[in-house]
């Protein structure tokens, strides 16, 4: 630290003193905001296992479905049914708070849409088809919470890695060269006020004589 450009003041000093003071509450807050989130994103991993296991629990149970169908169908029904779906449901987005931190929340169509508006006929489907394409449609279901739990893991993570630079830059540079800046302006401020003492005796000796 160059301590030539520091001008030994009691109002520097001051002035440095606030600075630390608030410095510290920052790194205070930051801290508790970074545990805050990795708690959270170990809440979120949790939940994103847990999810990833039932969709392949879904995914096997579907495929089964589909097999049924098309052993009760036949492989042409199955295929011509597909023909005929509609295109996929609209995706959309909308975004949540947490701890200030945006993260998305999806959003699709997909699961209100009735049986008779997705492209085929429940006349001309068996009902094991039928139900093969609503097992699907869970999975895909989940698949979307999948993806919507991955981007918030990466979200937060991103997030936790920004506080953690903040936080070091607090700890490591701010707080010691301030801390260092109060400690070498103290020490010059005690030193001018012994050499101002001692000019006073001086003067008072003089004028004694």
């Amino acid at each position: 630290m160059g301590k030539k450009t520091i001008i030994a003041t009691r109002m520097a000093l001051l002035n440095t003193k606030k600075k630390i003071k608030l410095a510290k509450k920052g790194h205070k807050l930051l801290k508790e905001k970074r545990d805050a989130l990795i708690s959270e994103l170990f809440s979120i991993v949790d939940g994103l296992k847990k999810i990833r296991a039932q969709a392949e629990d879904e995914l096997a149970v579907a495929y089964k479905s589909l097999i049924y169908a098309q052993a009760v169908s036949g492989i042409g029904e199955v295929r011509r049914a597909a023909d005929v779906v509609s295109g996929l449901p609209d995706l959309g987005m909308k975004q949540k708070t947490i701890m200030g931190l945006k993260v998305p929340v999806f959003e699709w169509s997909g699961k209100e849409t009735k049986v008779s508006e997705k492209g085929y006929s429940l006349v001309s489907s068996s009902i094991e088809l039928d139900e093969a394409a609503k097992k699907f449609e869970t999975v895909l279901n989940t698949l979307i919470q999948i993806a919507e739990q991955e981007a918030t893991v990466k979200a937060v993570a991103e997030d936790i890695k920004k506080t953690k630079r903040k936080v070091n830059a607090l700890e490591q540079i701010l707080i010691p060269r301030l801390d260092e800046e109060k400690t070498y302006t103290t020490m010059r401020l005690e030193e001018m006020e012994r050499e101002t003492f001692g000019k006073l005796k001086i003067i008072k000796a003089n004028i004694a004589e």
